[in-house]
């Protein structure tokens, strides 16, 4: 019996130390990615709402968002977006978010200019500096191997 218990503690202890091993650190990609030590860095954090134009017509308005899901096809493949998308409704008229690839939020502001929609005060934006992994945008090649349809 006590060989048996000695031989599980040593098989969990080998078990537990394979569990805990640290992926391989790839520091090219890390690099690449203009990740600092922890694979983080700086982005900015954009909260899309409610604009203050309310004048627009309903053509207006399908035109401007169609112009703005072009800009974010765009702005993606620029690799100057790397995560966008709505939000429910919410009572505090938060439409969507958009997470860009840079620190600077003066860059941000002018990216958000070339948005048909923000131009048209469809929407309004808060911009905030975010820090998250590094490897947020390796993700991005994915998204056309699930998406059946174009918005």
């Amino acid at each position: 019996m006590k060989k048996i218990l000695i031989t599980l503690f040593f098989a969990l202890f080998a078990f537990l130390s394979q569990a805990q091993e640290k992926p391989k650190y790839d520091e090219a990609l890390a690099k690449k990615l203009g990740a600092d030590n922890y694979g983080m860095k700086m982005y900015v954090l954009v909260i899309l709402k409610t604009g203050s134009n309310t004048t627009a017509t309903k053509a207006q308005t399908d035109s401007l968002f169609k112009g703005h899901m072009t800009n974010i096809d765009r702005l993606a493949k620029e690799n100057k977006l790397v995560v966008a998308g709505p939000l429910a409704k919410n009572d505090k008229q938060y439409r969507g978010i958009f997470i860009l690839n840079t620190k600077s939020l003066e860059e941000a502001k002018t990216w958000l200019a070339t948005d048909p929609a923000v131009s048209a005060k469809l929407l309004d934006a808060d911009i905030f500096n975010w820090y998250g992994s590094a490897a947020l945008p390796e993700y991005l090649p994915y998204h056309d191997k699930v998406q059946k349809t174009n918005f």
